[in-house]
């Protein structure tokens, strides 16, 4: 059963772990004493106000951890920072400190300006892994359309306005329920949708999805092998890799199989209510609805990749811009 939820979306883990309410807190403290300093001339001796910065980013730095382990958003940090910025404004005015209101105004605009952009417009975001080649690649910079499945703070939370779903052939960037770290991937199945795989070609509810050639390459991969002791190996291996298009709701998409890997026997899926089922477009190698990611709950999902703005592959590697464009 799905309930309304507030857009602070209180029964959320982070809003409620203890060490994001202690981060809070101590933030609090810390910046009661610098309004008292800036009031009360001679209180500079304060161990708090010595050591404002070193407090600060202390407990700045409880809050990200917070945020990280719980599968929270940065939109939190935001939200609380506008809305404390905003009451020492009001602070400042109210006593007429001209130090008090030109600090916090110089904090709460940039920051509301940057919380309201990303939490109800785009997030950009950074694809980790090969797992949607050939068409989005290891470093692609994504923006994240963060209102196209309805608009929330956290990313997992039941959106609070305008609950539009997730539809066949959408890129969907969302939190797996066993890891806190982003996932982007193919939309394959729907609620209700029986899914299945059979020598690589995908039926939803009995039809195939239409998969059409286009070409085969040679290439040279890299695979992980683990012995019985645990230890794990790489090894280099030649492959043909074939080239599939496929049309699947209003998206047509390239899909990358390699030849003779990863070969399973026909298998099914019942996508049960509420949840929805992913494939990344490099079949074989992506870890999807069909392994360990399982069914991904609406609530999961924290927008569609609408645009590629950049790639950037690697630390040393010079950032490019050839490949910028709307997302298929």
């Amino acid at each position: 059963k799905m309930h309304f939820l507030t857009i602070l979306n209180l029964e959320n883990n982070v809003i409620t772990d203890p060490i994001f309410i202690l981060s809070i807190i101590g933030m609090l403290i810390v910046l009661i004493f610098w309004i008292k300093s800036e009031i009360d001339e001679g209180s500079e001796d304060n161990f708090v106000v010595k050591n404002t910065s070193i407090l600060s980013t202390s407990f700045g730095l409880m809050m990200l951890y917070s945020i990280f382990i719980n599968a929270g958003d940065l939109s939190i940090v935001l939200l609380v920072a506008s809305v404390i910025s905003l009451i020492v404004l009001i602070v400042g005015i109210v006593i007429a400190n001209k130090t008090i209101v030109s600090s916090s105004r110089g904090y709460f605009i940039p920051i509301f300006l940057i919380f309201v952009l990303r939490t109800f417009m785009y997030e950009p975001y950074q694809i980790p892994s090969g797992s949607m080649m050939p068409g989005l690649k290891l470093g692609d910079f994504l923006l994240v359309d963060k209102n196209s499945y309805g608009y929330k703070i956290n990313r997992i939370a039941a959106p609070a306005i305008a609950k539009n779903d997730p539809d066949y052939g959408d890129v969907v960037v969302f939190v797996p329920q066993h890891n806190p770290v982003p996932y982007v991937k193919r939309l394959i199945g729907k609620p209700g949708d029986k899914v299945r795989l059979i020598n690589k070609q995908v039926y939803i509810n009995g039809k195939p999805i239409i998969k059409t050639f286009y070409k085969t390459e040679e290439s040279t991969i890299t695979k992980r092998y683990r012995d019985l002791s645990g230890k794990i190996t790489t090894r280099e291996k030649d492959v043909v890799i074939d080239f599939y298009y496929e049309e699947h709701g209003n998206f047509k998409y390239l899909t990358r199989n390699i030849r003779d890997e990863n070969i399973q026997y026909p298998s099914e899926w019942e996508v049960p209510p509420g949840h929805y089922f992913v494939m990344g477009d490099n079949r074989d190698n992506s870890n999807d609805s069909t392994k360990d990611v399982g069914f991904v709950p609406r609530e999961n999902f924290f927008g569609q990749a609408s645009y590629l703005f950049m790639t950037w592959e690697c630390w040393t590697c010079i950032p490019h811009f050839s490949r910028v464009g709307k997302i298929n």
